[in-house]
């Protein structure tokens, strides 16, 4: 896994997250979408406090306070990570980070992508010398390092894109 490479993706979606927000209005952020499920506001709202999640993780493999382990990846993590991105279909968040999902305003959502990439910027130089025997124990994909949780970041950052993307258009059809 080339840290640079990854980093970089996660500034490209940042970008894009970051430029989609100045396209709608606030009432369309938090606006339940026709086609049902999650507003724009809620979908920001999981994937940056996942995300800012995430960075913790990282940060605590870094400096060796997570679990000293020869497990890894479950098949699920193993399938997303050779795949280097989440199989096509609909699915539900843990019920631990649903839980936390809120309606944000544009103005949250804005701070909070200032957040996490302050996170990603100050735990990218520990990254290149992290134990591969220290992890965190994801809900659904098995123990992850701290390289693996950077790479989960981008997974999953560059997977909601779709979900925008289906809201945004349903949005527009109304």
């Amino acid at each position: 896994m080339n840290l640079a490479d990854e980093y970089k993706a996660i500034k490209i979606a940042l970008d894009n997250y970051r430029s989609r927000l100045d396209e709608v209005t606030e009432e369309q952020f938090t606006e339940t979408p026709p086609i049902g499920g999650w507003s724009l506001a809620e979908v920001y709202s999981h994937i940056l406090q996942a995300d800012l999640g995430s960075t913790i993780a990282a940060e605590k493999c870094c400096l060796k306070t997570g679990v000293h382990t020869r497990k890894g990846l479950n098949w699920k993590g193993k399938l997303v990570f050779l795949l280097n991105r989440f199989p096509p279909g609909k699915r539900k968040a843990p019920a631990a980070i649903a839980n936390l999902t809120q309606k944000i305003s544009k103005e949250e959502a804005r701070n909070l992508i200032v957040r996490l990439r302050k996170r990603v910027d100050s735990i990218m130089p520990m990254l290149h010398n992290a134990p591969q025997d220290v992890k965190i124990s994801h809900p659904g994909l098995g123990m992850l390092d701290a390289r693996q949780w950077l790479k989960f970041l981008r997974i999953h950052t560059e997977h909601h894109i779709k979900q925008l993307d289906r809201i945004e258009k349903s949005l527009k059809q109304e």
